[in-house]
């Protein structure tokens, strides 16, 4: 019996280790850092992306676009001046969480960074503007190419399904563009308000997030 209790014991606090030193994790003081910021309830969420990237770490690269559109699709949106008095603020991830809304592009930018840290090849991804024919206005989607000649598929705040571009006849495609022909960061740092002038250009290094 007692050998026997020794083992489960011993067999807990090796499982314990193991899932206390996951492939992604977040830093105690970043958490600290997001609840002083923005409350409980972000640092939660801001947890649970973590958990979430542990979780399609080892998926399909579809299951991975499943899983991380279905993560951010669920903070609801608003217009930059809503939520930050300005009339263009691209967002870092956890600002997204942080203040739980945001506009098209902060959606795509969180997906496109949380998919290529998942390991999502970045020249499978394209930032997409787009006209929404039912919206009547400019829009952003991610698109995914699994190869180069293959049929895009849409990862969009509007419409939560992920669908090939064809069966998605409420967009008008204007342009599209990688983030790594954006961007080299060096650093991460928490992002900043960017001029609308320097939008396209500007902001690229400083959207990434260490935790």
């Amino acid at each position: 019996m007692k050998k026997t209790l020794t083992l489960f014991f011993i067999t807990a606090a090796i499982a314990a280790i193991l899932m206390s030193s996951p492939e992604f994790s977040i830093t105690k003081a970043f958490l600290e850092k997001i609840e002083r910021e923005y409350g409980v309830f972000a640092k939660r969420r801001a947890f649970a992306l973590v958990q979430m990237m542990n979780e399609v770490r080892d998926q399909s690269e579809m299951e991975k676009l499943d899983g991380v559109n279905d993560f951010f699709n669920h903070t609801p949106y608003a217009s930059d001046k809503e939520t930050w008095g300005v009339s263009d603020y691209w967002a870092t991830r956890y600002e997204l969480i942080g203040k739980d809304r945001g506009d098209c592009e902060d959606y795509v930018i969180a997906k496109y960074f949380t998919l290529k840290e998942l390991g999502v090849p970045p020249s499978k991804l394209f930032m997409t503007y787009a006209k929404s024919l039912k919206y009547k206005t400019a829009h952003m989607v991610l698109t995914y190419y699994a190869t180069p000649r293959s049929e895009p598929l849409i990862l969009d705040n509007y419409n939560f399904k992920i669908l090939p571009a064809s069966q998605r006849d409420d967009l008008i495609p204007i342009y599209s563009f990688s983030g790594d022909e954006l961007f080299n960061a060096k650093q991460a740092q928490i992002g900043k308000m960017v001029p609308a002038a320097a939008k396209q250009t500007r902001p690229w290094d400083e959207l990434i997030i260490t935790r």
